[in-house]
């Protein structure tokens, strides 16, 4: 019995697989890491394919989709399988429909995934997300007719094509093979391989009978007759192959409607798909020639990337690419930071300052409020919004008309812009409620699916579509794709251009909010603002030729002659949301090229920007104002528990170093932060203090006693709480950063926030 059990065609194939073919093995471990939450859950990866949302909802029908796209993934593992390994067993040429009886045995991987996964979501769904078993139901019905349906069409597809090209055109493939010498080459290769083998099969698993010996009489079979039976599946991959690119490009050219953008699950798992095929074609035709190939087709396309074609830059919208490019050497820079434009830069800030002034009663000095937020995706986009409606409220309207600048990055940008944008409505007559809880469904309405299909159907391409604004033309991409279903979520209201901003900050109807992208090239800031906000980028003792190194370039002043002014806001804010290959790279029109980064590798608090406009202004606010109040807006804990270390494998040991430094990079910038606020409060002449909210899981879970017998909370269930860095949450996560309201620290900082000395009477 355990010979039988051991030399069982399924068994053989599975210890093939671990022998032979570890880099489709690994494309199954990369998948299960994922849906157990083992990898990438930080950025919120394994939420993609637990709760896939399509058509802006958590449905059986996205669920169906993924049930597609893992049938897809899976056959191409059966097909890839074939090619490579099936001429190995001869007895597969002489039992009806050999393919469909190859995928039966090859089950084993497959059949794992599929019930860690439904394991897996159907555990995630009735945890997290719903009460209704049979809402999760519907879902593993989807994802069950979902995969049942692409098995159907494909073997239906294989047993028809296998039965005619076997019985009707056999001798006309075996034609064409004889022309084609290095498939045909390949395959009598692999028979005799398998005649030397001591690999061994007794029986197999039959899809009409059940378990089946193996022919004992197959020596009597040439060569030849088995190679027509084999060579049929690779024209049917190749096919299918075909079939599976044409399908991805008919996609990319209909990508705007909404019904063709499928989850980023679907899209990631039929990247796979292609990737595990192509790599099953390669090793069929290449053998032994496949990694010395691989390797010099790498170098020859390292070598052509350089190309123009594969190099169109990433550009934001409404600038002008034709115009002469601007200079960007260190002379220009250093023309922009002249003592009489810094002056002229001041003096017209102050002019904003005195606007915001005669807002208050005559002869009353003004507390001025200051609003620091966060970097951190739609997680910071909704806590941020979040929190400015909850100050609001408790303020009963007065934050915002105190308020004077708002400085951060990312996702925290974002919702302080979106937030801003309806005050600004509400005040110039539009029926707006800026306290209604719809507009935090919008900002947390899903936006990465257009982006990662995006990056699937057109930029892993040639990008050849066009986006018309502003009476120019822009390559599309998935930087577009961001910008445009931001649009939609928030229903167009910050689609305006970057002047469009200028009068209503210049009469102070609303704060200024400068978008601070890291310039990669040398690591300066760029300030994208309506108003020049040069003074931000030099000390005033530059003038007294003090060698010193600027620090940031005014955007709007460096790029005048290439209609700076005419920037889309949203692409100013796509600039500072930069997430490494979610959104690319925004390269402006300079020489050499200025590529912008996300405005969180420098200051993800937006911290050093407010205080240095303090610096700046402090004669002004020492005269006019009351003193400042800093409201900060974290995504992160600013405390956290000292994490337990335990003795590390060899393989931690080579990542602790990066680890450390991208987990402290927080860390960092708060101690930073902390040594330069606590200068600013014992140096001024004038009173500063602190206000702060953060989106903090531990703390939401001591509020509600989720802690071990010592008071320490779980790390485990921490991460679990915690909303991912991503610009799509699940409702779990929504419902997360939402509650994190009432947490006792935040509930104080709202205390806080009541204590301002308002001087604007009600309205």
């Amino acid at each position: 019995m355990w010979e039988k059990i051991k030399y069982s065609f399924p068994i053989q194939l599975f210890f093939m697989h671990l022998k032979k073919n570890i880099p489709l093995l690994l494309l199954w471990f990369i998948l299960i890491l994922v849906i157990t939450q083992n990898f990438g859950s930080v950025l919120g990866i394994p939420y993609l394919f637990l709760d896939p949302e399509y058509l802006n909802e958590v449905s059986w029908k996205g669920f169906f989709l993924v049930g597609i796209a893992f049938g897809i993934f899976t056959m191409a593992f059966h097909m890839t399988s074939y090619i490579l390994d099936g001429a190995k067993f001869k007895f597969l040429a002489v039992i009806p429909r050999p393919f469909i009886q190859f995928t039966v045995n090859n089950a084993t991987i497959p059949l794992f995934f599929y019930l860690i996964y439904t394991y897996s979501f159907i555990s995630f769904q009735l945890d997290n997300e719903h009460d209704s078993y049979w809402e999760v139901f519907e879902f593993f019905l989807g994802f069950s007719g979902g995969s049942i349906l692409i098995y159907t069409v494909i073997f239906a597809y294989f047993g028809f094509t296998n039965k005619d090209f076997f019985v009707i055109f056999a001798d006309s493939v075996e034609k064409r093979l004889r022309k084609a010498t290095i498939p045909r080459a390949n395959i009598l290769n692999q028979i005799k391989d398998n005649k030397k083998s001591k690999e061994k099969v007794y029986n197999y698993i039959d899809i009409r009978h059940g378990i089946q010996p193996v022919r004992s009489d197959l020596a009597k079979f040439e060569s030849h007759q088995l190679l027509r039976v084999f060579d049929q599946n690779h024209l049917n991959l190749f096919m299918i192959q075909s079939g599976l690119i044409v399908l991805i490009l008919f996609l990319g050219f209909f990508r705007d409607y909404p019904i063709l953008q499928i989850p980023a699950a679907v899209s990631a798992t039929l990247l796979l798909s292609i990737i595990m095929m192509l790599v099953g074609a390669l090793a069929f035709w290449l053998r032994s020639w496949l990694i010395p190939v691989m390797i010099g087709a790498l170098l020859v396309f390292n070598f052509l990337s350089k190309s123009e074609l594969l190099n169109r830059p990433h550009t934001a919208f409404g600038m002008d690419y034709d115009a002469e490019p601007a200079v960007y050497n260190l002379e220009n820079l250093q023309k922009l930071l002249h003592p009489d434009t810094l002056a002229k830069d001041r003096q017209a800030t102050i002019a904003i300052l005195e606007n915001w002034k005669a807002k208050f009663p005559e002869g009353q000095k003004p507390r001025m409020i200051f609003i620091t937020t966060s970097g951190g995706g739609q997680r910071a986009a909704l806590w941020t919004l979040n929190v400015l409606q909850n100050i609001e409220e408790e303020s009963e309207e007065r934050v915002f008309k105190h308020t004077q600048l708002i400085t951060g990055a990312s996702g925290g940008v974002v919702g302080a812009a979106f937030f801003r944008e309806l005050y600004l409505r509400n005040k110039e007559g539009e029926s707006i409620d800026v306290l209604n809880k719809k507009y935090l469904d919008q900002i947390s309405s899903d936006n990465l699916n257009p982006i990662i299909f995006t990056l699937l159907v057109n930029d892993l391409f040639i990008r050849n579509q066009y986006y018309e604004y502003n009476n120019r033309r822009y390559l599309q991409d998935r930087g577009f794709a961001f910008e445009n279903q931001l649009n939609i979520n928030t229903e167009k209201v910050l689609d305006k251009p970057l002047f469009a901003y200028s009068k209503p900050e210049f009469e102070s109807k609303i704060p200024m909010l400068p978008i601070t992208p890291l310039i990669t090239n040398d690591g300066r800031k760029l300030f994208i603002s309506p108003h020049s906000m040069s003074y931000m980028g030099i000390s005033a003792s530059q003038s007294e030729g003090v060698n010193e190194k600027s620090q940031s370039i005014d955007f709007l002043r460096f790029f005048r002659n290439q209609d700076a002014a005419n920037l889309r806001f949203i692409s100013a804010l796509r600039m500072g949301a930069t997430f490494p290959f979610i959104t690319p790279n925004i390269q402006l029109p300079s020489i050499p090229q200025m590529e912008t980064m996300d405005a969180g590798l420098s200051d993800n608090f937006g911290i050093l920007d407010a205080l240095r406009f303090i610096y700046v202004f402090q004669d002004w606010i020492n005269e006019n104002t009351s003193g400042v109040t800093l409201i900060t807006i974290r995504d992160s804990e600013k405390f956290t528990e000292i994490e337990k270390k335990i003795l590390p494998t060899v393989l931690q040991k080579l990542s602790t170093p990066l680890k450390n430094i991208l987990i402290n990079w927080d860390n960092i910038q708060t101690l930073n932060n902390e040594v330069l606020y606590n200068q600013f409060k014992e140096s001024m002449d004038f009173e500063i203090d602190r206000i702060e909210f953060e989106y903090s899981t531990s703390q939401y879970l001591r509020d509600r006693g989720l802690v071990d017998s010592v008071g320490v909370v779980n790390q485990a269930e921490q991460e679990i709480q915690r909303a991912s860095l991503n610009w799509r949450l699940t409702t779990r996560e929504k419902v997360s950063i939402i509650d994190n309201i009432k947490s006792v620290q935040n509930r104080d900082a709202l205390r806080k926030v009541r204590s301002i000395q308002f001087l604007v009477p009600e309205e």
